[in-house]
């Protein structure tokens, strides 16, 4: 039982009973039917990204947007005329939890662990949220919801759109130097904000363990679930892929890997910054998957292969998804309105996951049998900047720009750039974090050793499942939802 400390939870929960706020537990937004009835009663009148503390419980993977209450997973197939491959492709769409990204998770998990024992005061101190764009949007949606300020640390290069937002939300932005692969500068700006701002929490997300805690707890069921309702007599669960990034997402792999012993798990990065392909570096234009060195909570003894993506391929398919030209065309290829009307569901990284997986597929040779599962983190919605950008510098897009890159990039995707990982392989990617974490940011040698111990990480989660009971304490205290 952590230590609480009870002047900061008075405090926290004085100014939750003046601004209405209800945390939902894990197990909630796991199973939303959980949720209390007098919640779900005033939902369907909330709008998905309205700044209202009820949206809190629509951190899930199920939300109805038609209903405004909960259904099944919001998952999405890629039938095989768009693959090429015989694998089944599903992902699960992050457009439907606030923000329109599932990264709000990620932000809840690093949050309300301290919320919930006093180790954040909302009431006196500001919340930073170093990040690549989608986790700092989803620490500025919960620091609206309590009033407090949020600091938003992300590259000057990010999507115009991620800009925008945090300044509508009322975050105060830091906008670091450079673009998706320059990490370092945020840890360098978090570094100041410490020696000069000390009243200040980071909420650093390529360290914090809520972070992967929340998608073992809350994604990991969540792919099983839609697992379990598609495959077939013979089907088995062949792989799960995630762009590394803050390798929160990734964590969900920890819970296939005990639920589906065989499952593979693959980390997905840029060709143009190979940090775990190849130890590399260099910039992309892959939103979403930070890089140039290996997050301190990366479970990698639990990776099993890396695949390393061209990011032209995710531009050029960004387009295909979302010009008129790029649907008429994949229609004549038989590829049904349906589908069409999702594709932009899936945005840069989330096309940069479904390229993986058919890399994946065609590596193993999979069959039909087979089911692939990842991530499609967010929409095509946050970056139409990009699109924009893309049609100015190369003009028009037609049916033969969309014949090109639906036989090039996709249909004609090679197995090149994957590189499975024995058990050498993934200790000398763990090895790789001393150089940032141990001589950069502070841990210790002896901390890093503990990370290769697979009996840490199942004390982690363990721990999580603790939160659920502070929660139910911390809003008996608050009497929100009593009154409610």
């Amino acid at each position: 039982m952590p230590t609480l400390n009870e002047a900061v939870l008075d405090r926290a929960a004085k100014l939750c009973r003046e601004r209405g706020v209800v945390i939902p537990t894990l197990s909630q937004m796991r199973e939303p039917s959980t949720i209390p009835d007098k919640v779900k009663k005033k939902l369907p009148g909330i709008g998905l990204w309205d700044v209202n503390p009820l949206n809190l419980f629509r951190i899930s993977w199920k939300n109805d947007v038609k209903s405004g209450l909960f259904g099944d997973v919001n998952a999405f197939e890629i039938p095989k005329a768009i693959t090429g491959v015989d694998a089944r492709i599903i992902g699960l769409v992050g457009k439907y939890f606030p923000t329109g990204a599932h990264k709000v998770g990620a932000a809840f998990g690093c949050l309300v662990p301290r919320l919930i024992t006093g180790g954040f005061d909302p009431t006196s101190q500001k919340a930073v949220w170093p990040s690549t764009g989608n986790y700092c949007r989803g620490g500025a949606f919960d620091c609206a919801l309590l009033g407090t300020t949020a600091v938003a640390i992300l590259p000057e290069g990010m999507s115009r759109e991620r800009f925008e937002w945090l300044k509508q939300i009322g975050a105060e932005v830091i906008a670091t130097p450079g673009t998706e692969s320059n990490v370092k500068e945020i840890y360098d700006k978090c570094w100041e904000i410490r020696r000069t701002r000390p009243n200040d929490v980071i909420f650093n997300q390529f360290e914090e363990f809520g972070n992967p805690s929340w998608h073992f707890h809350v994604t990991g069921p969540a792919l099983a679930e839609v697992f379990e309702k598609v495959k077939s007599k013979k089907g088995r669960l062949a792989g799960y892929l995630s762009a590394t990034g803050s390798a929160g997402t990734i964590g969900a792999g920890d819970y296939l890997k005990k639920k589906y012993p065989g499952v593979l798990i693959g980390a997905v990065e840029a060709l143009q910054c190979p940090t775990l392909y190849s130890n590399g570096f260099g910039e992309h234009r892959i939103e979403g998957i930070g890089d140039k060195h290996v997050p301190w909570i990366h479970n990698v003894r639990n990776t099993d292969a890396v695949i390393a993506i061209d990011d032209e391929d995710t531009m050029r398919i960004l387009r295909l998804f979302n010009e008129p030209a790029g649907h008429a065309y994949l229609q004549k290829q038989g590829v049904a309105a349906d589908v069409l009307e999702k594709l932009p569901l899936l945005g840069i990284s989330g096309i940069c996951n479904l390229l993986s997986a058919m890399k994946l597929a065609r590596y193993y040779e999979l069959g039909s049998d087979d089911v692939l599962l990842t991530v499609f983190t967010d929409s095509e919605a946050l970056y139409s900047s990009r699109l924009e950008e893309l049609k100015a510098e190369r003009g028009a897009y037609g049916e033969v720009d969309a014949a090109r890159d639906l036989d090039r990039r996709l249909h004609g995707a090679k197995t090149d750039f994957l590189r499975e990982l024995g058990y050498r392989d993934r200790k000398a990617l763990h090895h790789l974090k001393y150089f940032t974490w141990v001589e950069q940011q502070g841990k210790t040698s002896e901390q890093l050793r503990e990370l290769w111990d697979p009996a840490f990480w199942d004390a982690q989660y363990d721990e999580a499942r603790g939160w659920d009971t502070l929660i139910d304490s911390f809003n008996a205290r608050t009497g929100v939802l009593a009154a409610m």
